[in-house]
């Protein structure tokens, strides 16, 4: 019976380099992949071998099954969920981290901990956030919401002279969340946290905005009559990246009692630019806020950061009672402060990118992805097959097809991106935007240039022209 593990740790070498092989061969190929998914009619069931093949044999199996149908989402004509690709820093900072395999979970017998608390401090320098704002490292912007949403639950509980974390929301008045375009995971972390979905109140927004009108939020806000409430802003909404007030909003806690948590997931990037800095105004202010590192920072899935102005509220949420797990909370004990327990150290891939590239290099990413979404916004609003729905913002546009005899439906717009994706390898997503059946596109990698965006034209002018 051969032994594959023995085998393959005795060629380790070879087979991480036959890896690197195929890993630039798809990095040279990513620019001319279709960047949505091209799959095949179906795929053969498959069983699991007793022995197994080994990992140089797993590798051949994998190229032949899976390979082809990767898709080029990392590539510069990926316009879908405001995805980045990833920097050569931190694809280095991401296979370095599957090698060192380290549990960031906070323990002292690792110096994973302080490099997770340094990036923190690059990052808040970055978005111009005092030390006030203790930070950690999750899994993606739902996490990252649902960690800022747990700490503002447990913030309100504490008004009531109640513990949430240890007697359950149960013990608790109905929990209420005013927003004016709250994003969907919003609601998912809501459904998780035992708040519930239906307990969003939506505020009406500026007129032809997604941005919340202050005046409605305050008419809100004196409704609940002194109950202690969650607010979520936004800075950077999905559909036309539009931003709150956050200056303005923060303000009405002279008046009203409530947690102010910030979904920044891609536009706290606007910290990066000096020409879109204002657009986040008071971001320091929020209790909690939300930004995610596999967006505009362009490292690899899975990754985003929370940053909080209540550590000790943090660690009444998540703290662990298992003695072997230390339980000392402090800033960079990260078992008590996220969800999970064990960890892997995502905050290398940004260190590795931040260091490498700094202030100017991530300015130089935002302000060109910026300059190339207005450029697509302009064109689109001046073809006659068009409408642009709302002005280009930062790296961001939403439009939908001029009128026709029949309104346009969803079924329209899923059919019409099917066919942009097959004519030129474009990806971009289907919305709905003031009830309207519309397309949006999000430019966030760095490798887009304006070839990218001049081939992506092209697509939709020809689709365009044959659904016509």
């Amino acid at each position: 019976m051969p032994n594959h593990l023995l085998e393959d740790a005795q060629h380790l070498e070879r087979l991480l380099n036959r890896t690197l092989d195929e890993a630039l061969a798809f990095l040279a190929s990513v620019d001319e992949r279709s960047a949505g998914a091209v799959m095949p009619p179906s795929f053969p069931q498959t069983t699991l071998a007793d022995d197994g093949i080994g990992a140089d044999t797993a590798l051949s199996v994998f190229k032949e099954r899976y390979e082809p149908w990767i898709s080029g989402s990392a590539g510069p004509r990926y316009f879908g969920f405001v995805t980045g690709g990833a920097t050569p820093a931190a694809l280095m900072g991401d296979w370095l981290t599957s090698v060192y395999d380290q549990n960031a979970l906070g323990s002292a017998e690792s110096v994973a901990a302080q490099l997770e608390l340094d990036t923190l401090s690059l990052l808040r320098d970055l978005f111009g956030l005092s030390d006030a704002h203790a930070g950690s490292f999750v899994s993606g912007a739902t996490m990252a919401n649902f960690v800022g949403l747990a700490i503002g639950r447990q913030w309100i509980g504490q008004q009531h002279g109640v513990d949430i974390a240890r007697d359950g929301v149960h013990a608790m008045p109905p929990l209420r969340v005013l927003s004016g375009t709250p994003h969907s995971s919003v609601y998912k972390a809501l459904a998780m946290l035992g708040i519930g979905r239906n307990a969003v109140v939506d505020v009406a927004c500026l007129p032809d905005r997604e941005a919340v009108d202050v005046n409605a939020l305050e008419d809100a806000l004196k409704a609940e009559d002194g109950r202690p409430c969650l607010v979520v802003a936004n800075t950077g909404t999905l559909n036309t990246v539009d931003f709150d007030d956050l200056r303005a909003i923060a303000m009405l806690r002279d008046r009203h009692p409530f947690w102010l948590h910030v979904d920044g997931a891609f536009g706290a990037f606007a910290a990066c630019s000096p020409r879109y800095r204002h657009l986040i105004d008071g971001l320091d202010l929020a209790d909690s806020i939300t930004v995610d590192a596999h967006k505009w920072l362009n490292v690899p899935y899975d990754a985003a950061m929370q940053f909080s102005r209540h550590p000790a509220l943090q660690a009444q949420v998540f703290q662990n009672a298992a003695v072997y797990l230390g339980q000392e909370i402090g800033l960079g004990n990260f078992v008590h402060r996220t969800p999970e327990n064990s960890r892997r150290l995502r905050a290398l891939a940004s260190w590795f990118s931040l260091t490498a590239y700094g202030r100017q290099g991530y300015a130089a990413i935002v302000e060109n992805c910026c300059q190339l979404a207005q450029w697509l916004g302009n064109q689109i609003a001046a073809a006659p097959e068009f409408i642009l729905l709302a002005p280009v913002r930062m790296n961001g546009l939403c439009f939908t097809f001029a009128s026709t005899d029949a309104p346009v439906t969803l079924d329209d717009v899923q059919r019409f991106l099917a066919h942009v994706t097959a004519d030129g390898g474009v990806f971009l997503t289907p919305t709905i935007y003031a009830g309207i059946p519309a397309i949006r596109a999000s430019i966030s990698n760095w490798r887009t240039t304006a070839e990218d965006l001049h081939r992506a034209w092209a697509a939709i002018q020809r689709t365009a022209r044959k659904s016509g």
